[in-house]
């Protein structure tokens, strides 16, 4: 299971920004999703979770509102932005070009 440092740094913002462009999510359900997605390899707290999508709200990427949840109590659901459709390009350009370039060296013959 990998913890938020053991991510490339930045990297939780692109995937929450990936994640919402799949549909408008609680801070919860993103948490989940991305455990599922992942197989349960990215596992992510709420210590690193909540205050991400803070920041990435403050930046206009994304947008909250409140609505009921499945249970019934009230869940700040997060949305991507114009501007969050294009930070998400952005950075998922960027991470093609890294995660490249690493598997680029990991690749390497050994001698």
């Amino acid at each position: 299971m990998s913890k938020p440092s053991d991510l490339v740094q930045g990297t939780l913002d692109l995937l929450i920004l990936k994640i919402l462009a799949l549909e408008p999510l609680n801070g919860w359900s993103i948490g989940l999703c991305l455990r599922d997605i992942s197989g349960e390899v990215l596992q992510v707290s709420d210590g690193s979770l909540y205050p991400a999508l803070h920041k990435l709200e403050q930046e206009g990427w994304i947008t909250a509102e409140w609505k009921p949840s499945e249970n019934n109590r009230r869940a700040k659901v997060y949305s991507r932005t114009r501007l969050g459709r294009r930070q998400l390009e952005k950075e998922a350009a960027d991470w093609e070009r890294l995660s490249t370039a690493i598997s680029h060296v990991v690749r390497l013959e050994e001698a």
